[in-house]
């Protein structure tokens, strides 16, 4: 799925029990499609006590919650986020509501990247090299030299 939401964003809470809470984005899950936002959906967790914490602690830290339960925040209100290819092929993130650009996902298609020209040549030269010797392997034996070989 595109990438919507994204570490670091603003977003705000559209659903659920901390519906209108506005935070950061700290962490993208992409395997269940969850984002953890700083201030929302605040979880309680008992930790037993132990040698090193004789007294035990109370622990509070955000849960995920589902990525479609959260929109960017621009101009405190929620966006949706749509995706724009400009003239020189990048392509970028920007909220249907006011028309803001979010961030440029790649750069303009067809420009050069930077590769280290001396590995490329190598692999190529290894590869042709490899084609040319299972080339001129010995022909398979055929059915009639085979059976009158036993």
């Amino acid at each position: 799925m595109p990438n919507h939401i994204k570490k670091g964003d603003v977003v705000i809470v559209i659903k659920g029990a901390s519906k209108g809470v506005v935070g950061e984005v700290l962490r993208v899950e992409t395997e269940g499609d969850r984002v953890v936002v700083k201030g929302a959906n605040i979880r309680t967790f008992h930790l037993k006590r132990t040698q090193t914490r004789p007294q035990g602690t109370i622990l509070k830290q955000e849960a995920p919650i589902h990525r479609s339960n959260v929109n960017p925040s621009i101009e405190g209100k929620a966006s949706r986020v749509r995706f724009v290819t400009k003239a020189d092929g990048s392509k970028v993130r920007v909220a249907v509501r006011g028309g803001k650009e979010l961030s440029t996902l790649h750069g303009p298609r067809g420009a050069v990247k930077k590769t280290a020209g001396t590995k490329a040549a190598k692999v190529t030269k290894v590869a042709t090299a490899t084609k040319a010797a299972t080339a001129t392997k010995a022909p398979k034996a055929t059915k009639a030299a085979k059976a009158t070989k036993a």
